[in-house]
């Protein structure tokens, strides 16, 4: 059993349903799954800005029509934003860069498309919450909650244009299984979230049952350890904070699946053991 505490960080206000978070150049980038803008909190003004993705961005959108950013990541110097793919207004990606604050946008349906067709995923179980680039390969975390439970990771090798897919089966709490939320690349090792919901829908929610961390070897797929960090919450966005010799620190955000307009973002620190 891995060491860890979990406590309240930070409460932000006018930012509900947050779904993912970056960490970086004394900022967090958050992004919600019923809004159209990026946020961005700044440890030196303890200010929120609002950065809009769209000409016509809107903080709270119908469930029908909102594009649900479930996945932000970082790579040279740009933040990746992704909709889930669970719907046809869920296909957008979104590209901010930190330096220009240029924003592209491009609809990648026929990527999603190709995945379900090609590895016999129906368009119901098909959910992405998580994105992870490593070594020239993407990888995308298909959170199992729709009516077969398809828990796993397609892996896109951007060299050779190989896609592979591999099922990957994580714990129960309380009796129902904890699927894929999210993942972060720390060095060599993905850790990620997951959480448990009694709901077989990737559109509606359930009762929660808690969620876990755990860490994925990229290389073997192997998840080494899963830990329970919560009952209650459902957590949907992790990012690196800090790292020393003994510890590693995570921010992470929680989506209540309700229309409360507070985001509350907590710190995880997980203390390094020797096996």
């Amino acid at each position: 059993m891995e060491k860890f505490q979990l406590e309240v960080f930070l409460i932000l206000m006018n930012l509900g349903a947050a779904s993912g978070l970056v960490y970086t150049e004394n900022a967090i980038y958050l992004i919600s799954d019923v809004s159209s803008y990026l946020y961005q909190y700044s440890f030196a003004t303890e200010k929120t800005t609002k950065i809009e993705l769209t000409t016509d961005a809107k903080e709270t959108i119908e469930k029908k029509n909102k594009p649900d950013f479930e996945s932000i990541t970082l790579a040279n110097n740009q933040l990746y934003i992704f909709g889930s793919g669970s719907g046809a207004k869920r296909n957008q990606l979104f590209t901010y860069h930190l330096k220009t604050g240029k924003i592209s946008e491009r609809n990648i349906q026929s990527q999603h498309d190709s995945l379900q067709n090609k590895f016999g995923i129906s368009a119901d179980d098909y959910n992405i919450e998580g994105v992870v680039y490593y070594h020239q390969k993407t990888f995308l975390f298909q959170r199992g909650n729709g009516p077969n439970a398809q828990n796993g990771i397609f892996i896109l090798n951007d060299t050779t244009k190989e896609v592979n897919y591999h099922p990957i089966e994580l714990p129960e709490l309380k009796g129902v299984k904890a699927t894929f939320t999210d993942a972060v690349l720390v060095e060599d090792a993905i850790y990620f979230l997951a959480a448990a919901e009694k709901s077989a829908s990737t559109y509606l929610d359930g009762e929660v049952t808690g969620s876990i961390i755990g860490k994925l070897n990229p290389e073997t797929l192997n998840v080494d350890f899963t830990q329970k960090i919560s009952d209650t919450h459902k957590f949907e966005g992790i990012t690196l904070y800090k790292k020393t010799t003994d510890s590693l620190e995570f921010i992470l955000c929680e989506d209540k699946d309700s229309e409360d307009m507070k985001s509350t973002i907590y710190k995880l620190t997980i203390k390094k053991t020797t096996r």
